[in-house]
């Protein structure tokens, strides 16, 4: 079974039913450990970073968007660790999965339907057609 699961996580409820998919099955192997990857994008990070009193409070909000998820983990005894990212969310899951060698990524679905997915692209979408290992995606 998978040991080293990618979960892409940006705090949605999306993210939250994607975590629970990926603790179903890192439960079934005990050497299992999910990393939580959080990308702060950067066409949200100016204003973040503007209305940001430092670095620290903003490096706690963003750990603040995964909680839930972190809660959901530690509840469950799985081994996890949290990494947040710095630029676009597609592109930087998949680099981090493709060097970090994850053999699972684990990533939630926004439902965007067929004309939206085709004119803006859906970040699930993008890292299911370019990671290097199995990709699951949660609706």
């Amino acid at each position: 079974m998978y040991k080293h699961i990618l979960l892409a996580a940006d705090g949605s409820e999306n993210a939250l039913r994607a975590a629970k998919e990926a603790i179903k099955i890192a439960s079934c192997n005990k050497e299992a450990v999910i990393e939580v990857i959080y990308v702060a994008d950067f066409e949200k990070a100016k204003s973040e970073v503007l209305h940001s009193t430092s670095s620290e409070a903003l490096n706690l909000e963003r750990r603040q968007k995964i909680s839930k998820i972190e809660q959901l983990l530690r509840e469950s005894n799985i081994s996890y660790k949290v990494k947040i990212l710095h630029g676009t969310p597609g592109p930087e899951i998949v680099k981090y999965a493709n060097e970090q060698q994850v053999e699972l990524v684990v990533i939630g679905s926004r439902g965007l339907n067929g004309l939206q997915e085709m004119v803006l692209g859906s970040v699930s979408h993008k890292v299911m057609k370019r990671v290097n290992c199995p990709a699951l995606i949660v609706k």
